[in-house]
């Protein structure tokens, strides 16, 4: 039924506004060190990753990117993010959706990302982390949430593993998003793929 609802909500809007525009936080210190940090890493931007969060504003008002509302995980560096492109966009709100925080990386936080490529990718669990299917799962959990907000043509500010796991679910793979990089996903396929046949998995 909840994908049924779904489909119905999607398709009561005009396709210009079944889309979703994602923003990756501006960087940290674990990313220009080009380590490994998970959504059990909350640090802060660096003096960089404020400056590409404000060019991110910058660049939305120049293209003339209509935007009325952002969201956000609870975490430290993509709420900063959001702040302070909302910076750009007056009157724009702010919404924090712990849903969308980075995949929980356990043992791996921290570590040169070249050294769990291999395991990554082949879709292993990291040790005191979280499985992929539980990352994508909660990932289609959160989706549900901007559901009712399409219509004020929301940014989404996440990680890059938000945005790889969107794409997936999607069919719109969005792989090695660059801090500050914008991205564009068709919700639409959402409600045809029916995530949420996924197994719940444990709070």
């Amino acid at each position: 039924m909840q994908t049924l609802q779904t489909s119905r909500a999607l398709h009561t809007l005009p396709p210009a506004r079944r889309s979703l525009s994602f923003v990756r936080h501006g960087a940290t210190e674990p990313n220009l060190a080009g380590l490994r940090c998970g959504g059990d890493l909350d640090v802060p931007l660096t003096d960089t990753g404020r400056q590409q969060a404000a060019d991110v504003g910058r660049r939305l008002v120049a293209q003339g990117r209509p935007v009325g509302v952002i969201i956000t995980s609870d975490l430290q560096r993509t709420r900063e993010t959001a702040h302070i492109v909302a910076q750009a966009l007056p009157g724009v709100e702010v919404i924090v959706e712990p849903g969308f925080a980075e995949r929980y990386l356990g043992a791996w936080n921290l570590r040169a990302i070249a050294e769990t490529e291999v395991e990554l990718m082949r879709g292993d669990t990291p040790p005191g982390g979280e499985s992929t299917e539980c990352f994508f799962d909660r990932i289609a959990g959160a989706i549900e949430t901007v559901l009712p907000l399409l219509d004020r043509r929301p940014l989404l500010v996440g990680s890059k593993g938000v945005a790889r796991a969107l794409g997936e679910l999607l069919g719109q793979p969005a792989q090695g998003l660059a801090n500050g990089a914008l991205a564009h996903f068709e919700l639409a396929a959402f409600a045809r793929r029916c995530p949420h046949n996924v197994q719940r998995c444990p709070a």
